[in-house]
């Protein structure tokens, strides 16, 4: 407003109504027909018609939007963001897999939870929280004004990018207790130094004198680490070679709980209930999925009601068939399969996993979008016991549309000498995998969309593995993909006997899944003054007596989630998984008729559960997807489902891609020398050794699988004549 020769005269225009100053320079730019007697001066509109009419216009346009304050925070934060997250993902890779340190960095506790604070100092300043907000606000004013703006992708992108760092940011607010950041970075130093203890834990079991491991003699310690040792408990012929193996897990709870993990527990609740939450689990479960910790247990109380019976008639079933034994948690395994799987063990050779996995899902049309996959697969001393799929870059897309592919560093734990490991590599392979193409196939406009934590949902990132492991358990997955050195399928007569082994008991996986969630529940509820080791391990024995009906073959604190920040209170999403992918694979098998080779499921997958990251809620992506809110109900029908059932449905989807094998084989049609192409770069290491490159390998993706093969080769053969 300017008051001239005593009159008002009114200026709409945003530029200058946002000025505070009392005189106005006004832009000649913008009004070049406004002709200025003097600095200070200008005409009232009625004594210039074409001032008149350029302000009557003004008055019914609408205002441009500046979003340009809004697109530097952005840019900024965005940047800011990937730096400190790949500096974290770099030190955690290297110091789990025990990397030797380089010149340009050093793997170690005291990095690694520098880097991590240094990321969650981003996340967590309220200042940036505040300007998130403010941009955000300023931007849902401008867009009120101008309906039509509305549907411009690059307003979208960044109005969809506040609401993430927002969201991100709130699940990493410490602003309302001056106690909870300093008790959150005690809390990640203590777990980056249990961590770094645990990977060098003397794991391992003392040799029974009733096996050729040792002389006889006994109290003969065997290193082995938590993965070989679970091999072991499985498929052991000799029980007490199972029980010693059983053993050396159940000495993982004393270690975790004696250096560190009872503090962590106290120190994690402390943090929740500063921040206004019941307890760590409720605080986590918030973040992760939307909902609280009561809400998640109404869903896995009714599931763990339903299943009971189906767990008491297992249970039942094993002693009838194999007497009172087998309900030991060392003979558990291997009564409901393990005879079954030394007879599967040369129809899944380790050194052929990599090659099957990449065949497996090149038929499903599932790409990479040019990503770049580090594989540490082979287990080996002070490595990390868990497999996992992390980012140090994740996929995003840059403001001027530069598309910013993953890398993915991605572990197992494989021994290839030992009965099973083929099967356990390539099923994990699968998991990790879907992971990979996963966070590899995410299209937003921050890294924030395409990170694993909070306010990423554990179900909805463990939906998308489960899926694509599930098929290596189909029997028509199995006639394509399980076959022995020769080429030679594996006989369906083996198929079924697994079937008959296991479908009576195929309720214990899901119990074991309640299990952890129902463990860690107890777990921050106890009253601090209880929080002592002996406590915590017999908890943890009540929560499998009560859930799984008896100790577990697993012991749950052996299972690594517990102890790790990012994995902690994170297996009710394995259940929660597990329950939309049976729902999920019946919405294909409806749709489709099969799901093995499908080309349908890798562009179905990308469009409807991977592109939007977490931008989307995991239950309305389900419920899109497959037309019907998530539930347990295509999971239990699976359990419920008579074993002579199962074996005649599974019996005719074998046949059928027996069939379709030997027609194209007639045609001519067989492709197993073609190059394939899932647009990633894979590189094989073994820790600090890189075994294989497939931009530098000849024959490419699968030149890369042939030399890790022949790697894996060699390995047996240096352990075989050591053994010698």
């Amino acid at each position: 407003l300017q008051q001239t020769a005593g009159h008002k005269f009114t200026v709409r225009d945003p530029f200058l109504m946002q000025q505070s100053i009392h005189r106005i320079r006004i832009p000649l730019r913008r009004y070049p027909h406004l002709i200025l007697s003097s600095y200070y001066n200008c005409y009232h509109p009625q004594q210039h018609p074409l001032l008149q009419r350029k302000m009557e216009s003004s008055a019914t346009a609408k205002p441009k939007i500046s979003t340009s304050a809004a697109k530097e925070f952005v840019k900024r934060f965005n940047e800011a963001y990937a730096t400190k997250h790949e500096e974290f993902e770099n030190q955690f890779w290297g110091t789990k897999m025990a990397l030797a340190s380089t010149k340009s960095v050093t793997y170690s506790s005291d990095n690694l939870f520098q880097t991590k604070k240094d990321m969650e100092d981003l996340l967590s300043n309220p200042e940036v929280l505040e300007e998130a907000k403010t941009h955000r606000s300023k931007l849902s004013a401008l867009l009120d004004d101008n309906t039509n703006s509305s549907g411009c992708q690059k307003t979208d992108d960044l109005v969809k990018t506040l609401d993430i760092i927002i969201r991100t940011c709130q699940c990493n607010d410490m602003s309302s207790s001056s106690e909870a950041k300093s008790i959150r970075e005690e809390t990640s130093k203590i777990e980056s130094e249990l961590e770094m203890a645990r990977n060098s834990m003397k794991l391992g079991y003392i040799a029974p004198d009733d096996t050729n491991d040792e002389p006889s003699g006994g109290d003969v310690f065997v290193p082995a680490s938590s993965v070989a040792l679970r091999n072991m408990v499985r498929t052991s012929a000799v029980e007490s070679r199972r029980r010693a193996a059983y053993d050396g897990l159940r000495s993982i709870g004393p270690f975790v709980c004696d250096n560190g993990f009872v503090d962590i527990v106290k120190l994690r609740n402390r943090l929740a209930r500063k921040l206004g939450f019941i307890d760590y689990y409720d605080y986590t479960v918030t973040n992760a999925e939307g909902f609280g910790k009561e809400t998640l247990f109404d869903i896995l109380d009714d599931l763990e009601l339903s299943t009971r019976p189906l767990m008491e008639e297992g249970r039942k079933e094993l002693v009838k068939r194999y007497g009172e034994s087998a309900l030991e948690p060392w003979n558990t395994s291997f009564m409901m399969a393990g005879s079954v799987i030394k007879k599967m063990d040369p129809y899944f050779p380790f050194s052929k996993s990599v090659e099957r996995y990449v065949k497996s899902y090149s038929a499903l049309n599932i790409t990479y979008a040019d990503s770049t996959m580090t594989l540490d697969l082979l287990d080996r001393q002070n490595k990390y016991s868990n497999g996992f799929c992390h980012w140090p870059v994740p996929a995003w897309v840059k403001p001027d549309g530069t598309f910013v592919p993953s890398k993915t560093n991605f572990t197992s734990l494989a021994n290839p000498t030992a009965i099973g490991s083929g099967l356990t590599a390539l099923t994990t392979l699968m998991h990790e995998a879907g992971h990979a193409a996963h966070f590899a196939n995410i299209r937003q406009p921050s890294p924030l969309f395409s990170q694993e934590r909070a306010p990423t949902s554990v179900a909805y990132a463990e939906n998308q593995s489960m899926f694509l492991d599930s098929l290596v358990g189909d029997a028509a997955w199995r006639a394509k993909y399980a076959l022995d050195l020769e080429g030679k399928p594996i006989p369906f007569d083996i198929i079924e006997e697994e079937i008959r082994a296991t479908q009576p008991f195929a309720v214990f996986a899901l119990r074991g899944m309640l299990a952890v969630s129902y463990f860690e529940k107890a777990l921050y509820e106890l009253p601090e003054e209880e929080m002592t080791s002996e406590r915590i391990q017999s908890l943890a024995d009540e929560i499998e007596q009560k859930i799984q009906g008896g100790l577990s073959p697993r012991p749950l604190l052996s299972v690594p989630h517990l102890v790790s920040d990012e994995a902690s209170c994170y297996y009710q999403g394995y259940t929660l998984a597990e329950m939309s992918v049976h729902q999920t694979r019946a919405y294909f098998k409806k749709k489709y008729g099969y799901i093995v080779d499908n080309p349908n499921v890798g562009p179905t997958l990308t469009k409807s559960y991977w592109e939007c990251g977490n931008s989307r809620l995991f239950l309305d992506l389900v419920r899109e997807l497959t037309g019907k809110d998530l539930s347990g109900e295509d999971w239990t029908d699976s359990l419920k489902e008579t074993t002579e059932d199962r074996i005649t449905r599974e019996k005719k989807e074998y046949n059928e891609v027996i069939l379709q094998k030997a027609t194209d084989a007639q045609q001519g049609e067989q492709k197993e020398h073609q190059d394939i192409d899932l647009k990633m770069t894979v590189r094989f290491v073994d820790g600090d050794v890189l075994i294989a490159d497939s931009t530098k390998s000849d024959g490419g993706l699968l030149g890369a699988c042939k030399e890790f093969e022949d790697f894996v080769a060699s390995r047996i053969s240096s352990a075989a004549a050591s053994a010698d």
